[in-house]
């Protein structure tokens, strides 16, 4: 049996969510493996399991975290001293910022589509889909349907979707974002 050997510093749940995070969105969450993440950190596979008890609850945990981050933003735009149409163009923006900004949380949390983690994506989505839905409703000042929050949310989706991979930041792509919510403005205020 070999010595072990000296690590630099202590193994976190977070550089080992962070190097998931990247092998996820490069390989695929089913060419994954825990040993792979291990070999990426420089760790021995069993020092992972000390934070993750599997593959699947290590996946679970970074969705729930990237979720946590997008709520946390909303909520952010949401306490803004701004008038209602300001507050509502910045929650547009806001979505868009966080999915280029940082795109491979956005990629696991709307894009993998792996059948195994399907299960653990879906309460967290909901949760804030849910929150975005009351907060363009509360914000708009005429009445609005379900569906047009969605076709919205779909919106919001599609020009994030579109630049992700192809855009470094957000600031590449700011002048389009915003006309792209001024357009979408002109559908959701009076």
């Amino acid at each position: 049996m070999s010595p072990r050997k000296k690590v630099n510093q202590e193994l976190t749940r977070q550089m080992i969510m962070d190097a998931a995070r990247d092998l996820f969105v490069k390989n695929g969450y089913q060419h994954v493996s825990m040993r792979q993440i291990a070999k990426e950190l420089g760790y021995s596979h069993g020092a992972l399991y000390y934070h993750f008890k599997n593959k699947a609850e290590l996946f679970y945990a970074l969705v729930e975290d990237h979720f946590a981050m997008l709520n946390q933003i909303l909520d952010e735009v949401l306490e803004q001293q701004v008038e209602n149409k300001s507050k509502l163009k910045n929650i547009i923006l806001a979505f868009i910022e966080f999915g280029l900004t940082h795109q491979n949380h956005y990629e696991i949390m709307f894009l993998i589509k792996d059948e195994e983690v399907r299960n653990f994506i879906n309460q967290s989505p909901n949760k804030s889909y849910e929150k975005f839905a009351q907060s363009i409703f509360a914000l708009c000042d005429k009445e609005i349907t379900l569906q047009e929050i969605y076709s919205l949310f779909l919106s919001l989706h599609g020009f994030v979707t579109h630049y992700c991979r192809h855009v470094v930041n957000y600031d590449e792509v700011k002048g389009f974002a915003e006309v792209h919510a001024e357009f979408l403005m002109k559908r959701l205020i009076v």
